[in-house]
């Protein structure tokens, strides 16, 4: 029996070890030797610190105790570095304060010395031991009203009519009550009047018979903590089978008599751990159900009633921008009839949902494209916005669209069709201003003649870029060459086309060719230049660059008068050398002016090989100045209005390089196809391939 009663007391004892003991440097008392060293490591059980406490330290000192040292760990991160003479009192009062781990932590130890001394040094000694850590003084434990610690661990408990949740650290109020099948009562919040219990999740069930439903009234009197900026902190909601409303705080309750239109009804009130308020008290009723005034969100329904009962019809009618879904989408309808039910529902019960625009129908080519796309809506009253991907072009349209009621993207001035991007034309990003001419003149630099193409065979010439996919030129260089593809050179002034300029050319060939449909094509007796004008389709849409621009087509304004002045360029013949005009391999320009038709103009070149001189027609003018003029080969060039200069343009393409004596024979004086009676052929042929 006593041996029995021995092992009864030592059993408790036995479950748990605790940690105590001693650390020390070693030879301690008599002193530590050079090149000395400890490592010691302890763990405190769960729910346990471990504490050290030093009672002798004399180690030898220096600056940041760099020769000889004690340091302390806790979890692997430094809490003391210790060196010098300290007696118990101050290491009481200073030091073992800090030499403690955190709840189920672990204290290390190490010391070192270094080669020498300057006396012999007692070294250290300090005593560990393992203490039960009081978890009800740590602020995080939670316990929302009542802590209790033990050896080991801690307990929450509540106050008489708390009960503790499953958290096990929060109180609450046991209020949540099924009040299914009664037709009228009282529900207030927990202590009402008094205050309301903290930390409460209170739910209140009311379930009717289905075709009455649930209608509250609400006392006066009603107090729910509410933040100074008018959130709620603690909140009451009314849940039905279709819609919750609230959450209501405040002072203010929610309007009386409330109709819940549902024959279900949840009340949840929710409080925090804080604050004293009263809370709220109701009684409850039924009555029959009616149908609510708006059938379906986004109508109205006709004839209008505060509410509706049962047996009665309406017209439902979407709003302005909205459609009847009753998944046939192809009608899009707007109006359906709906009859009001004893559940106080509607039949039928149709959304009504917004148009859909769609994504808008836009070239596929990257150059118009939308902004933000990744984030498109495209549902009424959405908004999209467009810009061109390139400064070499403009966008022409508005630049903003919004969904429309009739499903389609309307601008703000009321435009349906799409912006496009169109080249900027005739503006130069490198202009220098010479006096140079073709004949004899200078070279121009890349980039001060972009518009410029040139053409190298059957016939050499030159062209003109309108936009990124079409070209002009004269008829009679063009006029031989049938169904074959034509190539043409664009940024580029070296007609040569070496190695050291093909890194700046852009190469383009044609895909159909388009010449004027008055123009005669010509014989050895050519008489006629009239409508000397082609249009070039070309096979793929040109990249644009500083080198590599269109020139701007004639406006209305861009009537050319006597004297105005212009530019002119092309690879054609140019200087005499050996007796015999020679071809430029680069590209020249010069400025020239408009003649007079009457005076100069009419007064036309004698063609040899005809017997007679050539005709002069209202669709030309001609143009020169001394010792300036274009030749041969320059055909199909164009004559740019204004000057071209150090301004910013826009320049026009108000003549093309046509025909003029031979070279030799010229008082320079040149004839140009007069591009502003071309403009309606160029734009109705364009649109005419486009569109085909």
């Amino acid at each position: 029996m006593l041996g029995l009663s021995l092992l009864l007391v030592l059993l408790p004892c036995s479950t748990y070890s605790m940690l105590l003991g001693w650390v020390e440097s070693p030879g301690y008392p008599s002193g530590y030797l050079p090149h000395a060293s400890v490592r010691w490591t302890r763990c405190a059980g769960k729910g346990h610190t471990l504490t050290l406490q030093l009672i002798h330290l004399d180690v030898e000192d220096s600056q940041n105790c760099e020769n000889d040292a004690v340091k302390v760990f806790s979890n692997g991160k430094v809490i003391a570095a210790l060196c010098g003479k300290m007696d118990f009192e101050e290491l009481q009062s200073t030091v073992n304060p800090l030499l403690a781990s955190t709840p189920g932590g672990c204290l290390s130890l190490s010391f070192h010395s270094d080669f020498s001394n300057t006396r012999r040094f007692t070294g250290f000694r300090g005593f560990y031991s393992e203490q039960d850590f009081d978890e009800c003084e740590d602020p995080e434990n939670k316990c929302s009203q009542f802590c209790h610690n033990f050896i080991g661990g801690y307990q929450c408990s509540c106050h008489h009519g708390y009960y503790l949740s499953t958290d096990n650290h929060t109180c609450t109020v046991s209020c949540s009550e099924d009040l299914s099948g009664m037709k009228k009562g009282l529900i207030s919040s927990p202590s009402w009047p008094g205050s309301y219990a903290q930390n409460a999740n209170c739910q209140y069930r009311l379930s009717v018979e289905a075709h009455l439903q649930l209608v509250l009234h609400f006392s006066e009197a009603f107090d729910v903590e509410q933040s100074p900026d008018g959130q709620c902190i603690d909140a009451l909601r009314i849940e039905t089978g279709s819609e919750t409303l609230g959450p209501f705080c405040g002072h203010k309750p929610p309007p009386s008599p409330l109709l819940t239109h549902s024959h279900h009804v949840i009340i949840r009130f929710t409080t925090d751990g804080f604050g004293t308020n009263k809370g709220f008290s109701l009684d409850f009723k039924t009555r029959p159900k009616v149908c609510r005034a708006v059938v379906t969100s986004h109508s109205t329904a006709a004839p209008l009633r505060p509410q509706h009962q049962p047996g009665q019809t309406v017209t439902v009618t979407c709003d302005p921008g909205y459609f009847v879904n009753t998944k046939n989408i192809l009608t899009l309808p707007t109006q359906y009839e709906a009859t009001c039910q004893s559940t106080g529902t509607w039949t039928p019960n149709y959304p009504c949902e917004p148009v859909d625009c769609g994504h808008p129908v836009i070239p596929n080519d990257g150059i118009l494209q939308l902004v933000d796309s990744d984030n498109l809506h495209t549902q009424y009253q959405d908004r999209i916005e467009f810009n061109c991907s390139s400064k070499y072009y403009t966008l022409e349209g508005d630049d903003s669209y919004t969904c429309g009621a009739s499903g389609e993207w309307i601008s703000a001035a009321g435009a349906s069709k799409m912006p496009t991007c169109i080249p900027v034309c005739g503006k130069p990003e490198t202009v220098q201003p010479s006096a140079g001419r073709i004949m004899g003149g200078v070279t121009a630099k890349l980039g001060e003649i972009p518009w410029a193409l040139l053409i190298k065979e059957p016939n050499r010439g030159g062209a003109s870029l309108i936009n990124d996919r079409w070209a002009v030129t004269a008829a009679h260089v063009v006029e031989n060459i049938g169904e074959a593809s034509l190539r043409l050179y664009g940024g580029v002034v070296d007609g040569r086309l070496t190695s050291n300029s093909l890194s700046d050319v852009v190469v383009m060939d044609s895909e159909k060719i388009i010449i004027h449909p008055g123009y005669i094509r010509g014989t050895v007796s050519r008489t006629n230049f009239n409508h000397d004008i082609a249009l070039i389709r070309l096979a793929s849409r040109v990249k644009f660059g500083p080198n590599l621009i269109p020139i701007c087509l004639p406006g209305v304004n861009s009537r050319l008068e006597e004297g105005d002045l212009g530019t002119i360029s092309g690879w054609g013949k140019t200087d005499v050398q050996n007796n015999k005009f020679v071809t430029s391999p680069m590209l020249r320009y010069a400025h020239i002016s408009v003649y007079s038709d009457l005076n100069e103009c009419q007064n036309t070149p004698y063609n040899d090989k005809a017997g007679s001189h050539m005709n002069f027609t209202a669709n030309m003018f001609c143009a020169g100045a001394p010792g300036k003029d274009s030749c041969l080969q320059d055909s199909g060039g164009a004559f740019v209005s204004p000057m071209v200069s150090a301004g910013e343009g826009p320049y026009y393409m108000t003549g093309i390089v046509s025909w003029g004596a031979p070279c030799k024979l010229r008082n320079y004086k040149g004839y140009y196809t007069k591009v502003e009676n071309y403009v309606d052929w160029i734009k109705e042929t364009i649109d005419a391939v486009e569109n085909s």
